[in-house]
């Protein structure tokens, strides 16, 4: 999220602007996965539509501002075991937004379900991962000051990026896994519009992305765990036409003409949504959705996924990074925390995109949802030129999510939730 922080001061000039250059469709996508099938329905529109207020002005041109939410509601039975209905508002997985940090996340828990698969090493999250550089533009890391010890582990790189979202925290994992077995992996899962093809803050050449670092694993001695050669993808993707906008900058050069996202990263609001369902509910998607990895490595990822920069010792954030800082459904990234509320997310802003897939939690109260949305913000349809309406999506945001905290507390449920079990 550093690109947000740059932003916030060229925010006043754009105001309350509303139009936004529409986006042109992808390919026609797979259906969804089981957990993620919302139908149309009405709940979502008239809960908006109680808050003109607040709402309105991104309504009225809701296809044009690119919104699109999915909501999941939570009950329970006797048993403590969830039952999911989801509620969807302007859905649509063919219009392509681009997804930024939100690709961190089936990141992150590929890389603990690859450790898992490499158990029988001695390999764990908290081994060491010594990244080499085999092509001209590679770079290697041995050392990460950020950890207790100085060591880079899976672990470190996990927190980085659950804490403030981290680039270079993510580049480190999409180089020890490789693009084939990231994209191989979720295609498993049933996620045939997912496309995560790049490293983040850093322009290569495809075939740069193409190209893993090799990787050695060591134990806390020094001993070699586990060594993964340089690969190189040869996955074969679905071509795509996914464009945006009527212009953009290619250096100082403005270009009259729709930019091209066909070769970045893609991934659907409804399957973010549906992965982090699957990482915090596992027992209620099919059993083809969930990733391999093991309790104490999903608890390690909730706790993270849900911490104030704050509360983290190692790395260690100053107060430049406020509570809610990657919190943007609910907080808008800025609001302060409300007493007694936890949000497991992951969040993403670039190119005028804001993104957020949340699991919005009330322990006291007993209440549990899924949030997720994502709205575009360029109002004059240009790309690259830093100058995107931020504040207006911030704010949708923030606003969204109080309003379905309010109605979560607000609706006549038959038990309250036993969440004993989370973490934090």
């Amino acid at each position: 999220m550093t690109t947000r922080i740059t932003q916030f001061g060229r925010l006043a000039a754009l105001g309350g602007a509303l139009l936004l250059a529409a986006c042109s469709a992808s390919r026609k996508a797979a259906p969804p996965p089981p957990a993620t099938q919302a139908p149309a329905d009405t709940l979502l529109a008239g809960l908006l539509r109680q808050h003109p207020a607040d709402f309105d002005s991104v309504l009225r041109n809701a296809a044009t501002w690119g919104v699109q939410v999915l909501y999941t509601r939570i009950d329970r039975d006797a048993a403590n075991r969830p039952r999911l209905s989801h509620h969807s508002y302007a859905l649509n997985p063919d219009r392509y937004f681009y997804p930024a940090s939100t690709v961190k996340l089936p990141v992150a828990a590929l890389a603990l379900q690859r450790l898992q698969e490499l158990k029988g090493t001695g390999a764990d999250r908290n081994s060491t991962l010594i990244t080499e550089a085999a092509t001209p533009r590679q770079t290697a890391v041995y050392n990460d000051p950020s950890s207790p010890d100085g060591r880079p582990t899976v672990a470190q790189y996990i927190r980085k990026i659950l804490l403030v979202s981290d680039n270079d925290a993510y580049n480190r994992l999409y180089e020890f896994l490789g693009q084939e077995y990231i994209n191989r992996e979720l295609q498993r899962r049933g996620y045939d519009s997912v496309q995560i093809v790049h490293r983040l803050n850093i322009f290569l050449p495809e075939a740069e992305n193409r190209a893993a670092n090799p990787v050695r694993l060591l134990d806390s001695s020094g001993r070699l765990l586990h060594r993964k050669p340089l690969e190189r993808s040869g996955m074969v993707y679905h071509v795509r036409h996914d464009s945006a906008g009527t212009g953009f900058y290619r250096g100082d050069s403005l270009v009259r003409a729709p930019f091209d996202f066909s070769k970045k990263n893609r991934l659907p609001l409804r399957d973010l949504h549906s992965i982090l369902i699957s990482l915090i509910l596992p027992e209620a998607v099919p059993e083809r959705q969930r990733f391999r990895i093991s309790e104490d490595d999903r608890a390690f990822l909730l706790d993270y996924i849900s911490r104030w920069p704050r509360e983290s010792d190692y790395p260690a954030y100053d107060s430049s990074y406020k509570d809610t800082y990657s919190k943007l459904l609910l907080y808008g990234g800025e609001a302060p925390a409300i007493d007694g509320v936890r949000v497991y997310n992951k969040e993403g802003d670039a190119y005028g995109f804001l993104i957020d897939a949340a699991y919005i939690v009330d322990k006291a109260q007993g209440i549990e949802f899924f949030l997720s949305a994502v709205i575009s913000c360029n109002p004059d349809g240009i790309y690259n030129d830093d100058r995107y309406a931020y504040r207006v999506g911030f704010r949708f945001l923030q606003r969204l999510g109080e309003v379905l905290l309010e109605h979560e507390r607000a609706r006549p449920r038959e038990r309250k939730a036993d969440l004993g079990g989370l973490p934090r």
